[in-house]
């Protein structure tokens, strides 16, 4: 959950909340009464209802009471409650009441993929361990960008984008490294790696396989630093930016949009499945 919460006191006056509801992120704002007890929450809906009567205070407009969680309900059960009501964001308070956190249907999503790296780190670990003989240690740690030694010779400038303002909105998705004497060779985050030091971070958080016997693993050549190697990477530096180019997972779920723009998009782009007809967008 987010804890810096952005909320609204209930004697703000509609005119306030809107403003302040344009200048945010957000679709709806919480409403907290004398000390931080959360009283309502307001959204964007019932602002525009009463647009016209500015001066009114938010305590007139709003339902009493909204959907709330408390921090130690289980991640999996806020978002049943969160699908079941339709809700974008759901609050957390304590057990006095007070407003203590947010909850939003993005850091839902967050969470997913936070929990599905390390399930692809695991595989990673097992996948060495057979192939080398080696035995390998998952471990969670921060690690230096600068000696970062990356596997991947190409990345694309739209999807730096989308990982720049994943890390601006705090979803830190480890990277996922090999320890290997003094290299640290990326496997997985290359994307991550660049938007990162291109914001000024010097270190991100990874998952970090370490070897039992890292003076035997020191003389072995695996896979990934002989790619590394015949397409000279050395460091983040050695990494084209495809400024042209669309990331694949972005061309496809962009192609709709391009069409609107005027861009021929003949219909071999178009993947195979199920479409969906009918009015709604």
């Amino acid at each position: 959950m987010v804890l810096q919460v952005e909320h609204l006191p209930e004697t703000a006056r509609v005119g306030e909340a809107i403003d302040q509801l344009t200048r945010s992120r957000h679709h709806g704002l919480p409403v907290t009464g004398p000390g931080g007890r959360l009283v309502g929450f307001v959204s964007a809906k019932e602002l525009l209802r009463h647009a016209d009567r500015r001066d009114l205070h938010l305590r007139n407009i709003i339902r009493p009471g909204t959907y709330t969680t408390s921090p130690e309900m289980s991640l999996d059960d806020a978002a049943r409650i969160m699908f079941r009501y339709g809700l974008r964001d759901l609050p957390v308070i304590d057990d006095r009441g007070v407003l203590v956190g947010i909850l939003s249907n993005l850091d839902i999503v967050r969470s997913h993929f936070e929990r599905a790296t390390p399930a692809k780190a695991e595989t990673m670990r097992r996948l060495l361990n057979e192939r080398y003989g080696f035995e390998f240690r998952l471990r969670r740690g921060l690690v230096p960008l600068e000696k970062l030694r990356p596997t991947q010779w190409k990345v694309y400038e739209d999807e730096l984008e989308g990982r720049r303002y994943e890390l601006e909105r705090g979803f830190a998705e480890p990277v996922l490294v090999i320890r290997k004497g003094a290299d640290w060779i990326l496997v997985d985050g290359h994307h991550r790696a660049l938007a990162a030091r291109e914001m000024g971070l010097r270190q991100l958080q990874a998952f970090i396989l370490d070897c039992d016997r890292p003076e035997d693993f020191a003389q072995v050549e695996i896979g990934l630093e002989r790619l590394a190697r015949e397409h000279n990477l050395r460091t983040l530096d050695d990494i084209q930016v495809d400024r042209s180019g669309h990331h694949p997972l972005v061309a496809v779920t962009t192609q709709l949009i391009r069409r609107f723009e005027g861009e021929a998009s003949p219909a071999s782009e178009v993947p195979p499945g199920p479409r969906k007809t009918g009015s709604s967008p």
